[in-house]
Order: C-alpha cells, then structure tokens, then sequence
C-alpha cells in the first residue's frame, strides 16, 4: 500500500511522534487521494491525521514488546 511508510513497532532507536506522524499523514494521503486538501476538506483530512496519530501512538504503547534476540 503506502511503500514509503516505514515499520514502527520496535524501532531502534524508539521513534517519534514526528515519525508517528509523518506515517500518518502519509496513509491519510494515501487513503483520501489528496497529497494537500483543498480549503473545503483542510479540517477533515488534517482531524484524520491527527486521529491516525494519537491511535498509532496508542497501538505501539500496547503492543507487547519484541522478545530480546537470544546469543548462542
């Protein structure tokens, strides 16, 4: 779908809001079909973002953690 989203969960090191962000925008993007909305759909699409944001930074909180690799 969108190949330029990177993954997220367990990121070395963590990632950001701004990165959370930056994939949200992108599949919001993706999803409406607008690269930049016009004046008439500005607050939709930016609420959007802003709700993909707060869910996404919501999902990685609650996701268990990757176990640790193990050494031989």
């Amino acid at each position: 779908m969108c190949r330029s989203i990177k993954v997220l969960r367990g990121a070395d090191p963590p990632v950001t809001e701004a990165e959370i962000q930056a994939a949200a925008l992108q599949f919001i993007r993706k999803v409406s079909g607008f690269r930049a909305p016009s004046k008439a759909n500005h607050d939709a699409f930016y609420a959007a973002v802003a709700e993909v944001t707060t869910t996404t930074s919501k999902l990685l909180e609650g996701l268990a953690k990757p176990a640790a690799k193990k050494t031989a």
